[in-house]
């Protein structure tokens, strides 16, 4: 046990889903535009878990309206989970959950071409120069097979 005094406000973690989309060998990535947070990078399909949502039903949500595609919660397997430090003005902490999708409906489009201005596919062990850290670490992640990591913290 610490020595620290406790806060009585518990400690609160913002929850985010992500969606790893992969087909002959390469993987879905965006990049950023116009939202004030890491334009210019590449990240992948995702959003926040809204209050009273899971994180599937999160990443379900996030395709349809980022990249136009149907997913079902049996064709989406977690894959990897990161505790983050954001380092934000917000300075909160995340946590983030990697699902791959194993099959979906539709071809992948940009929905939202007022957040994103490219939507391309990218060899795994080729990612642009400008991927955003953290999803670089999350994919060494999945293609190793380690399910957990932890990110900012130092």
């Amino acid at each position: 046990m610490s020595d620290k005094p406790r806060s009585q406000k518990r400690h609160q973690n913002v929850p985010a889903s992500y969606l790893t989309l992969m087909k002959d060998g390469k993987v879905l990535l965006l990049r950023r535009f116009n939202t004030g947070y890491e334009d210019g990078n590449y990240s992948m399909v995702a959003g926040h878990v809204d209050q009273g949502e899971t994180f599937t039903q999160c990443i379900i949500r996030e395709a349809k309206e980022e990249a136009g595609i149907l997913l079902k919660p049996e064709d989406l397997k977690a894959m990897h989970v990161m505790h983050r430090n954001s380092h934000t003005a917000e300075n909160n902490e995340r946590v983030d959950v990697f699902f791959i999708a194993q099959n979906w409906q539709g071809e992948p489009q940009n929905k939202e071409p007022n957040k994103c201005d490219d939507l391309s596919w990218f060899e795994l062990d080729n990612l642009p120069e400008n991927t955003i850290p953290y999803i670089r670490q999350a994919l060494e992640g999945i293609k190793n097979r380690v399910y957990y990591s932890e990110h900012g913290w130092q």
